[in-house]
């Protein structure tokens, strides 16, 4: 069987519809809250999680069925958004190591001042406000991919 080769994934997002790209990448990332850190000097809010790679999920099907593994994949990505005005988490308490965190969603919501609110939701109802002046993000998968027993689920209520 070929060996996959690692493509490392980089975005960047500049508006609404870039962000929302960039979510669906980031979907059940995990975390520890002490992996976030804002740089008010540098107006930067940064973040290292393991991003679950959804783009292997075909070949990962095709993988269990052939050779009766679970190759799912994580990766390490480091996320960054600039342009940043205030941080305000709810929910979480940042100085928790111990915590793991689930990244379930990255939201917009456009203003005149500041340009712009992001919210990093995580599952059980933490969030992570930020106040922009501009949608400025960009990721990058930073590690060799891992594999890992489960892939996410989501309950779905009837």
């Amino acid at each position: 069987m070929a060996e996959h080769r690692f493509q490392p994934l980089k975005l960047r997002a500049e508006d609404a519809e870039d962000l929302t790209v960039l979510a669906a990448c980031l979907q059940d990332a995990t975390l520890r809250p002490t992996d976030m850190v804002w740089q008010p000097k540098q107006r930067r809010f940064a973040l290292v999680l393991n991003r679950f790679r959804w783009e292997d999920e075909r070949t990962a099907d095709a993988k269990r069925r052939l050779i009766r593994v679970d190759p799912h994949m994580r990766v390490a990505a480091g996320l960054h958004f600039d342009g940043v005005l205030s941080v305000r988490s709810s929910g979480i308490d940042r100085s928790d190591a111990k915590v793991v965190l689930e990244l379930l969603s990255i939201l917009a919501e456009p203003k005149e001042e500041p340009a712009a609110t992001l919210t990093l939701v995580f599952a059980g109802g933490g969030a992570v406000r930020l106040e922009v002046e501009c949608i400025d993000a960009q990721m990058q998968d930073i590690g060799t991919p891992f594999p890992v027993r489960r892939a996410p689920q989501h309950k779905v209520d009837p």
